[in-house]
């Protein structure tokens, strides 16, 4: 649950800079812009959209799968009133790769809990296993989807999403590293 919020108030930095968005972060926004709902809501709407897709490719909820839906959401609607909204450019790239980060540590905390995959991660998993193709080219064609639906529906797209998509690997490696490390001591 910690690295759930510590990922979900990463993401409400990242959108609060105002310098783009994480992919899915991108869509929620377009889906919010249309919608009138606020971001935490559609974010968690969006999950729930995707673990349909799961139906068809046979994935398995655990209860890291509702965790991960619930809490980022709940995390973002908390904490983005609170978050500055810099007007300089310097700040908002600074903000958002303090928010790359979190985003990164919260994976790392939450992914080693192995209490099953997000609705995100499922619906990867179940396409590479029903195409048979390698992860990173799945992964790869949902996330430029869901930018491109997201932008055209209304959400940021922007250097703090180049940022994310370069940053998050790295990011959440040092995630997994750090509580690793300390697990071990």
């Amino acid at each position: 649950c910690a690295g759930l919020t510590i990922f979900g108030i990463g993401d409400a930095l990242l959108i609060a800079s105002g310098s783009g968005n994480s992919p899915w972060t991108v869509f929620s926004q377009g889906v919010s812009a249309i919608s009138g709902w606020s971001i935490g809501v559609t974010t968690f709407l969006t999950s729930l959209a995707v673990l349909l897709f799961w139906i068809p490719l046979k994935q398995k909820l655990g209860m890291g799968t509702i965790l991960n839906a619930v809490i980022i959401s709940i995390s973002i609607e908390f904490f983005l009133p609170y978050l500055p909204q810099p007007d300089s450019y310097a700040l908002q790239l600074v903000q958002a790769g303090f928010g790359i980060v979190l985003v990164g540590l919260g994976s790392g905390i939450y992914l080693i809990s192995n209490l099953g995959p997000g609705p995100r991660d499922g619906l990867m998993i179940g396409l590479q296993q029903l195409t048979n193709l390698p992860v990173a080219r799945v992964r790869t064609v949902i996330e430029v989807t869901v930018v491109f639906l997201g932008w055209m529906l209304g959400g940021i797209f922007g250097v703090g999403t180049l940022m994310f998509a370069l940053g998050i690997g790295p990011a959440v490696s040092m995630g997994l590293y750090l509580v690793n490390y300390l697990s071990t001591r």
